[in-house]
């Protein structure tokens, strides 16, 4: 799609686009982060493989537990995404009218701004989605039993206090603010060393989105961790603290655990939002 396409494409429309693409690919990947989850509240003594991980939820909650939680997953996107883009266009195009075309640093920062924020607004999804995917790691008289993402919503609220529905943003704040300038750079800085091998079509994107998310689930990982802890503690708590009894009582290495399903999803999600964006934009220069 070349740019003046885009320029005619309303920005409220971009931002819808932007959101569904990513629904859309979540419903691929849930089933990684759902395990990748699992693994990363496992606690000290656990020592379970992804591969041991993911057999104990087939056996115990059956092929439909790999989407515990995506009702979550999907309201996250629909915050979380459509308000990272929307941010991202608005500050850019402020950026743009003032003081010209952004540089590649001044890209990255902008999409760290836009991460953060949209990592805020979708933060209650975060929570519900933690604790949604989490439910199965408790005994049967502890768990929560959330039906979905608004049931848990409201049940948070009536419990807890509405506060916690942004318990962890700092952390939530923080790792989008990584993940956003990681992924943002790695992408650009791998899709210009491989097109002149690989030619500016389908598998560059592929390979060099896999190798952004390789890059940018390690420089996350240790953040995501921490905010998946504090998230899923019935008693407020603070990202230092869980940081620190991770690394007491599981030692450094903890802070990378659930590494490879993270990778799984990452890297996929990346190509196949791009995948759906491009459908979506394509349809509605069509009709």
């Amino acid at each position: 799609m070349d740019d003046k396409q885009l320029q005619q494409m309303p920005a409220w429309i971009n931002c819808v686009f932007g959101g569904m693409s990513g629904m859309m690919a979540i419903c691929v990947v849930q089933p990684a982060d759902l395990v990748k989850t699992r693994m990363q509240l496992a606690g000290p003594t656990s020592k379970k493989s992804v591969l041991v991980t993911a057999s104990d939820v087939l056996k115990t909650e059956g092929i439909t537990g790999f989407y515990v939680g995506l009702s979550a997953a999907l309201f996250r996107q629909a915050t979380y995404t459509t308000c990272r883009l929307g941010s991202f266009n608005v500050i850019y195009d402020f950026y743009r009218s003032s003081y010209g075309t952004p540089g590649f640093g001044m890209k990255l920062v902008i999409g760290m701004a836009s991460g953060g924020i949209g990592a805020f607004v979708g933060t209650p999804a975060e929570v519900a989605l933690i604790r949604m995917t989490a439910d199965g790691l408790l005994p049967p008289e502890q768990r929560r039993n959330y039906r979905h993402t608004f049931d848990a919503l409201i049940r948070i609220v009536h419990v807890e206090g509405v506060t916690t529905l942004w318990r962890g943003a700092g952390a939530t704040v923080t790792r989008a603010m990584i993940v956003n300038g990681t992924q943002l750079g790695t992408y650009a800085q791998a899709h210009e060393a491989l097109l002149p091998t690989l030619g500016d079509r389908f598998l560059l994107h592929f390979v060099a989105a896999m190798i952004s998310g390789f890059v940018t689930a390690f420089a996350s990982l240790p953040v995501d961790i921490v905010k998946t802890r504090v998230q899923n503690s019935p008693k407020p708590t603070n990202q230092i603290k869980e940081l620190m009894v991770v690394i007491k009582y599981e030692g450094v290495t903890a802070l990378w655990k659930g590494f490879i399903p993270t990778y799984a999803k990452i890297g996929p999600h990346t190509v196949l939002t791009f995948i759906f964006l491009e459908q979506l934009n394509a349809l509605y220069f069509r009709v």
